[in-house]
């Protein structure tokens, strides 16, 4: 199985840390987001990972180098000027598609936020992800956020939902359905490469663009519920800190 790593961007949220190094390369206890993610694919049976750079790339180019690439095949997707999840997973299909025959064009890969560790089962997901035939499979959960995913009572994408403090909610519908449940994002993805050739939008955009549009054609983009996991976002300094402090004592 083969995974990528959405590495390029600027982490504004984690300066002053992101002043002077890549947010991939921000520590916590010792140890870097992009190795905690690596150590995570690696266990779980990933040899291939491509990660997208753009914000101080060649000081991840230089630590992977240092690091003897964790033992794993890892290439770089350089983007001059950042493409967002989707430009940059778009640019980055060729390593999915190299190998790809007939008889393999259906095996998933993963897509994975360097700013978030969790103990999700990749392996449950993955099952998930074969049993429903989908071309994308969302890790979600319940729980606050500012953006969530909106899914039918089948656990299929029908829309999204952005929560504003001065406004209703803003909801928006890809396809119609009774009481749809909104849940979080948990930046974890498993993806059929026949998604990469359905992919009709340019330049810098987010993936979740091409979600609903592919849900709002009937395509099968489902939900895997992963509120039996832990899981933390470390986009936000304060988040980071926090789970250094707790980390500490488990």
């Amino acid at each position: 199985m083969k995974a990528m790593i959405l590495a390029a961007g600027l982490g504004t949220r984690l300066r002053p840390l992101t002043d002077s190094r890549p947010k991939a390369l921000v520590e916590i206890n010792g140890r870097t987001l992009l190795e905690i993610t690596l150590t995570r694919l690696r266990d779980f049976g990933v040899r291939d990972v491509i990660i997208n750079v753009h914000h101080f790339a060649d000081m991840i180019i230089d630590y992977l180098t240092k690091k003897q690439r964790f033992g794993m095949r890892i290439e770089i997707s350089r983007e001059d000027i950042l493409l967002d999840t989707g430009g940059g997973l778009k640019k980055a299909a060729w390593f999915f598609l190299e190998d790809a025959t007939k008889s393999n064009i259906d095996d998933p890969f993963l897509l994975h936020n360097v700013d978030v560790i969790s103990d999700i089962d990749f392996g449950r997901m993955l099952q998930a992800h074969k049993q429903t035939h989908s071309l994308a499979t969302l890790a979600v959960q319940k729980r606050e956020s500012s953006r969530y995913f909106l899914f039918d009572d089948h656990n299929h994408l029908c829309g999204r939902r952005i929560k504003n403090k001065d406004t209703n909610n803003e909801d928006e519908i890809a396809r119609p359905a009774n009481r749809p449940q909104a849940l979080a994002f948990a930046g974890i993805h498993i993806i059929s490469p026949r998604l990469l050739n359905m992919i009709s939008e340019n330049g810098a955009f987010s993936i979740v663009t091409t979600y609903l549009r592919l849900a709002a054609q009937g395509e099968n983009i489902t939900a895997f519920r992963a509120d039996e996991y832990s899981w933390r976002d470390l986009g936000r300094l304060e988040d980071l800190q926090k789970a250094e402090r707790e980390l500490k004592l488990e």
